[in-house]
């Protein structure tokens, strides 16, 4: 009797393992939907479509990219979660919406490591640590020092509560021994005005927002907030490197499918992300955003999702970071 059902059973597994195949075969035959979950014109979207375009090519269906932007990318990101796992929805995922929402979002709407598959990295991007001009430093040890001596916390400006500019911040004075004092905008455009018009003296900010002011000597970046060099500014020391040991912050942007996605399906998206990713054009165009391409197996970004995930959460819980 336990003969026969081990047959059943194998049976049934070669059964969905051949249905899956067949799947696979056949996909895809209509276009994609890859979920952007903030407006259009912002990083994410940038990243989406420097891959998208590659991955229609070699798919032979379109990739169409659909900004559903809102309450910091939870929204289209819990869509996302509840689409239906056939490999005709995914989703562009970030640090914001997969590292760091779970923690500060009393109920995102989601679960970034059960609700999702990863299919694979596209890249990294550093911010720069950069401050006004005005300001009497001109390294990052000089700056430390130049905190520690006010006597009240020195403020910094980010594009909102929660946001990677933000928390990188709060790392950054915890890893000093410090405090700052959070100036908190909507959106790096408004941050930026104040950081260069001098009311603000200091901020993290993305390098494509960042990079025409410092070439033109309007702001001074002092590091790179990543654990690595940017291609972009070879010259510029990492904040490990200019005295903050073991700083790493990165905005980091991958591609996801809903859980439950067959396999095969997963395989063949991540084979086309990764000879995307292999392309000049897409690695020239990644590069004019400050990211590195970063291909790898779906495993490697799911040990990336985990490894960010815990590393925010133990920062949003230090500082009770909630967001309504």
């Amino acid at each position: 009797m336990l003969s026969l059902l081990r047959i059943f059973v194998a049976a049934g597994l070669a059964l969905i393992g051949a249905q899956q195949i067949a799947v696979a075969d056949d996909y895809p035959s209509r276009p994609i939907t890859l979920i952007v979950p903030f407006p259009p014109g912002g990083s994410t979207t940038v990243m989406a479509r420097n891959v998208a375009d590659k991955m229609s090519a070699a798919l032979g269906q379109s990739i169409v990219v659909e900004n559903r932007g809102g309450a910091g990318g939870t929204i289209g990101t819990r869509a996302a979660a509840k689409a239906t796992p056939d490999g005709y929805t995914i989703l562009l995922s970030y640090t914001g919406t997969f590292s760091i929402a779970p923690s500060a979002y009393e109920h995102p709407g989601y679960d970034p490591i059960k609700d999702f598959t990863p299919i694979g990295m596209i890249g990294a991007a550093p911010n720069l640590l950069v401050v006004n001009p005005a300001l009497p430093v001109h390294s990052v040890a000089e700056l430390i020092a130049y905190v520690k001596a006010q006597a009240s916390p020195m403020p910094y400006g980010s594009p909102g509560v929660g946001t990677v500019n933000h928390l990188a911040s709060e790392m950054f004075a915890n890893e000093i021994g410090a405090k700052l004092q959070h100036v908190p905008y909507k959106g790096n455009g408004p941050a930026l005005g104040d950081l260069l018009g001098g009311h603000i003296p200091m901020m993290f900010m993305p390098i494509p927002a960042a990079i025409g002011n410092v070439k033109a000597g309007t702001l001074r970046a002092l590091a790179v907030s990543s654990a690595r060099r940017s291609g972009v500014l070879p010259d510029l020391p990492t904040l490990a490197e200019a005295g903050v040991p073991g700083f790493d912050v990165a905005l980091r942007y991958g591609l996801v499918a809903p859980a439950g996605t067959p396999r095969p399906i997963v395989e063949r998206l991540n084979k086309e992300l990764n000879a995307a990713l292999a392309s000049d054009d897409v690695k020239k165009r990644l590069a004019t955003e400050g990211a590195d391409a970063l291909p790898g197996t779906p495993e490697a970004y799911a040990d990336d999702i985990d490894r960010e995930e815990t590393k925010w959460s133990v920062l949003v819980h230090k500082l009770n970071l909630k967001v309504e």
